[in-house]
């Protein structure tokens, strides 16, 4: 059985990427769009069915989460729009985003813990642990990315030898 189709070259195969997203890939998107715009209009209901008015670091906890589902939103937007090969960059992305929301969260937590008098050892430890988890997410993203893009410059007519 042979096949009569030319093969096509790995510059071909690269750019023939563009505007292409497995299913898998695009269902992740859509959830991530949906469970960001959810959380988003569940954390302004939320806020917005209040009886009275909230204390001021409660208010700023309530208007970061919900911009950073809004972020959230935005990125699975990004991504079911992206029209190039991604080689990674949604990951880098994402983990970006994760350790920007633990860190200010984890912050605004601990000075939360730390102004109401008891606990503050317990948050401060598994603040530290979130945002250290998200910075190792980072690291990976970024290393992950590296690598493919190493290997597209390989299979572009780059250095064979990165191929191995």
């Amino acid at each position: 059985m042979t096949n009569e189709e030319p093969r096509a070259s790995a510059p071909e195969i690269v750019a023939g990427l563009h505007g292409t997203l497995s299913a898998r890939a695009r269902l992740r998107a859509v959830a991530i769009l949906v469970v960001g715009l959810a959380g988003a209009v569940f954390l302004a209901a939320l806020w917005w069915t209040e009886p009275g008015p909230l204390p001021v670091l409660t208010r700023v906890a309530f208007g970061l989460m919900m911009v950073f589902c809004l972020i959230w939103a935005v990125y699975g937007i990004w991504l079911l729009r992206s029209r190039v090969p991604l080689f990674a960059t949604d990951r880098v992305v994402a983990a970006w985003i994760g350790l920007a929301a633990s860190a200010l969260t984890s912050s605004l937590l601990v000075v939360m813990t730390v102004q109401r008098g008891s606990g503050a050892w317990a948050v401060i430890v598994v603040a530290t642990a979130l945002v250290a988890v998200a910075a190792v997410l980072v690291v990976r993203a970024h290393r992950h990315r590296a690598a493919l893009l190493r290997r597209e410059h390989a299979l572009t007519g780059g250095d064979p030898e990165l191929l191995e």
